[in-house]
């Protein structure tokens, strides 16, 4: 078989896989939006009694179904695509992560809007999109790796101007809902900082560490700095025992004989 004709090898096969499997995931959810807009046109009634309502029992409901809800087909397909792109990252770069970090995304965001929206149906999935913009943007500059820099870099220039959508600046438009998702998304990338890809730490930088505490007598600067505070510490403890004066009385010898005369 020549070299044109030969398959590709295991792990490129398994990579396809993987990319296309994320690519699903972000198609079956956008799909998800558009089928639910098709049945409200269907019944011939809006859905929006099953978004967020703040501090209200009746918007307990809009905590799980709210993102699926869209007033009308413009607001529906501005968010369908950066939805789309954002869930298929994500799964692709947080593999192990990604279910986890989606769904606590949507869950978190919208019920710290349950409690601090103002009185008012709040629907859609843009919160989801904050939340995920924010995860993907923040975790790649904490991690510190390379390829997901890349991602921040990416998502820092499609969706930079979202930042406006935090403010109260646009009438009918939830700012709160974009402004819990986003939090959201930046306390996930925080306090998973430690799971899911790593950036690799090289060789030479370990040989640095080596050469410091070489050049330090063996010591990193902390265990010296540890070292002359016990040091300082000693004549402290000295001076609160106090100094002790010992006398001793001697008589003179010349007064001794001008005595005995």
């Amino acid at each position: 078989m020549s070299e044109d004709m030969q398959f590709p090898d295991k792990d490129t096969r398994e990579e396809k896989r993987v990319f296309l499997r994320c690519i699903s995931y972000g198609l079956v959810l956008v799909l998800l939006l558009w089928f639910v807009k098709l049945i409200e046109i269907i019944i011939n009634e809006k859905l929006s009694f099953l978004g967020v309502y703040p501090q209200s029992l009746k918007g307990l409901p809009g905590i799980f179904f709210s993102p699926l809800i869209h007033g009308d087909f413009s607001h529906l397909i501005s968010n369908s695509l950066p939805l789309f792109i954002l869930t298929a990252i994500l799964f692709y770069f947080y593999r192990k992560l990604g279910f986890r970090i989606f769904i606590l995304t949507w869950l978190i965001g919208n019920i710290w809007l349950w409690t601090i929206g103002r009185e008012s149906y709040h629907i859609g999935a843009s919160g989801v999109i904050y939340g995920l913009a924010a995860f993907l943007f923040v975790s790649g500059i904490i991690r510190r790796h390379p390829r997901l820099m890349a991602i921040s870099l990416l998502i820092a220039f499609l969706y930079g101007g979202m930042v406006w959508g935090i403010l109260p600046l646009q009438e009918g438009v939830s700012w709160e809902g974009h402004l819990t998702g986003m939090l959201a998304g930046i306390l996930l990338a925080v306090f998973f900082r430690k799971e899911g890809p790593q950036r690799k730490v090289y060789d030479w930088e370990l040989e640095d560490e080596d050469e410091e505490e070489e050049q330090f007598g063996g010591k990193t600067l902390e265990e010296w700095d540890e070292y002359f505070d016990k040091k300082s510490e000693k004549p402290k403890q000295a001076d609160k025992q106090g100094t002790k004066f010992k006398y001793i009385y001697k008589p003179d010898p010349d007064k001794r004989k001008s005595g005995g005369d």
